[in-house]
């Protein structure tokens, strides 16, 4: 007889994401689940901002509980970690976690004398993507373990400095406000020029004369930006604002790499509407969706904001940029004028393209507690994590075929909304429900859907139904987004049908799917 090969069995896959068994509690006193060191440190990795403080956790207790599991990890399993740091300075796109996991990486080694997996060097050049990221590593690392930098270190950042030094990025990231200027980061790690490009020469040696002999510093003529910019700087002050507002201003901005950053120092005056429309044509997307409240501030006319509306909603833009969608809910929350809500809204629609179109029905459940609504993203965004939940939880349950849409906190309660409606309309109808029950949300709003998506940072709060994921049968998937990385989770992955994912990224939607058309989910960077 048949036990096992029959038209009902179905393969249950399995999440990357694993619970030990052991049982610890979380910061609320309730019954949590302890993961693996590869679980807590990737959760913890795609959630935490370095030095941000969260509502249970210290800046500080997160940095070294993130150093102390890449350390451990750089030695235990090498080629593990140095995947997983490389996807979070690309995909993942989250750069400080990326640039101190390195430094910890090649720090664990040398003391332990480890040479398998992928080499030191390696997976310094990894994380650097950005030109002023190599000094961000060297002030790291010579603020943390001093100013003996060992030489897998320095060829690494080397590796990286031919890569991404330029005229213009030297414009944009060589300034007086960085500890370390490009002069300081040659001369510490002695980068060559790269052979195949004969202009990096000249460039090299004017970084290092413009850091140490700045008054007698000359550009090579060979680079147009570079020479133009120094004419633009030789104008008189009193002159200056003259250029900006003649027929080719803003052509000549452009020529000289100047950045609005930059434009407001040259000026040495505040930035008026001639200045902002001069330059708005040379800035990128997210500096146009930042820089909203300044536009209106500044009365920009109505066709320069037509053409910044049409940057910041142009789906090749939003794709290119690779910001997450709250950037744009923080911006349309904070930009003063009705005349960007809608390319705003444009945009978070854009960036949330990845996000899967779920067969069946699905219930999403979206973590309105208090400690989401303390901790922001970051020390830099005033968006808070309850409205990031909010965000993913709408476009998840917009995008199925049949879902219903629950937030929840001390009690739980259906949202209602309409196939089409506005993201942004929808998420004014979301509340600040106190404490944290998920259990009880659970039990309440399942009815036998298809699938359970709980977006939280799983520090649950009432302990009298146990594990939050035992209210769904255990053929029904339950898939779990945890914002914060705390170390202990409301309930087990690694399970059939129980997974646990980090951060809010469009990699880890797209594991829903994967995960039901019957494969096992991999790590990101090995999918």
């Amino acid at each position: 007889m048949a036990r096992f090969n029959t038209r009902a069995a179905k393969a249950r896959p399995t999440s990357r994401v694993t619970s030990t068994g052991r049982v610890l509690r979380t910061y609320e006193g309730g019954r949590g689940q302890e993961r693996d060191p590869r679980s807590e440190l990737f959760l913890l990795a795609v959630a935490n901002f370095v030095s941000q403080q969260t509502f249970y956790e210290s800046g500080a207790d997160r940095d070294d509980r993130f150093a102390t599991l890449v350390r451990e990890l750089a030695v235990t399993d090498p080629a593990w970690t140095a995947g997983l740091l490389g996807w979070l300075r690309g995909a993942g796109n989250l750069r400080t976690a990326s640039v101190v996991g390195a430094a910890e990486y090649v720090k664990a080694r040398l003391e332990a004398g480890a040479t398998e997996g992928p080499s030191n060097r390696q997976v310094v050049d990894s994380v650097l993507q950005r030109p002023d990221e190599p000094g961000e590593l060297l002030a790291y690392w010579t603020a943390t373990y001093g100013r003996s930098v060992p030489k897998p270190v320095k060829r690494g950042i080397a590796d990286a400095v031919r890569r991404l030094y330029s005229g213009k990025s030297l414009l944009k990231y060589d300034t007086a406000s960085k500890g370390y200027r490009f002069g300081d980061v040659l001369n510490l790690v002695h980068a060559a020029p790269d052979p195949d490009k004969s202009w990096q020469g000249e460039l090299f040696q004017y970084a290092l004369d413009r850091r140490h002999n700045p008054d007698t510093a000359l550009p090579p003529d060979s680079n147009r930006t570079l020479v133009a910019h120094r004419e633009l700087m030789a104008v008189p002050v009193g002159e200056r604002r003259a250029v900006v507002r003649s027929a080719g201003g803003a052509e000549r901005l452009a020529a000289a790499g100047m950045t609005w950053e930059a434009l407001a120092g040259w000026l040495q005056g505040p930035m008026d509407k001639e200045a902002w429309e001069a330059v708005i044509p040379s800035m990128g997307a997210m500096a146009l969706v930042r820089n909203l409240r300044n536009f209106d501030q500044a009365g920009v006319s109505d066709e320069v904001a037509a053409q910044v509306a049409a940057r910041i909603s142009d789906p090749a833009e939003v794709a290119r940029s690779r910001q997450f969608p709250f950037r744009y809910l923080a911006a349309y929350q904070h930009a003063p004028s009705l005349r960007w809500a809608y390319p705003l809204e444009q945009a978070l629609g854009h960036s949330l393209a990845n996000v899967p179109a779920l067969p069946g029905r699905t219930l999403v459940l979206v973590d309105r507690s208090g400690s989401m609504f303390w901790s922001p993203l970051s020390d830099r965004s005033e968006l808070n994590r309850a409205d990031a939940a909010a965000i993913f939880g709408t476009a998840l349950a917009l995008r199925a075929k049949d879902a219903d849409l629950v937030e929840f906190g001390t009690t739980s309660r259906r949202l209602t909304f309409g196939k089409g409606e506005s993201v942004l309309k929808i998420l004014g109808r979301f509340g600040d429900l106190g404490g944290t029950d998920t259990t009880s949300a659970v039990r309440a709003h399942y009815r036998g859907q298809d699938r359970v998506l709980i977006v939280t940072d799983e520090q649950y709060t009432h302990n009298r139904h146990g594990d939050p994921t035992q209210q769904v049968p255990a053929d029904v998937p339950v898939y779990t987004w945890n914002l914060a990385g705390y170390r202990a989770g409301h309930g087990p992955s690694g399970k059939a049908n129980r997974h646990t994912f980090g951060g809010l990224s469009d990699a880890a939607f797209r594991m829903v799917p994967l995960l039901e058309s019957a494969r096992d989910a991999d790590w990101p960077w090995a999918a």
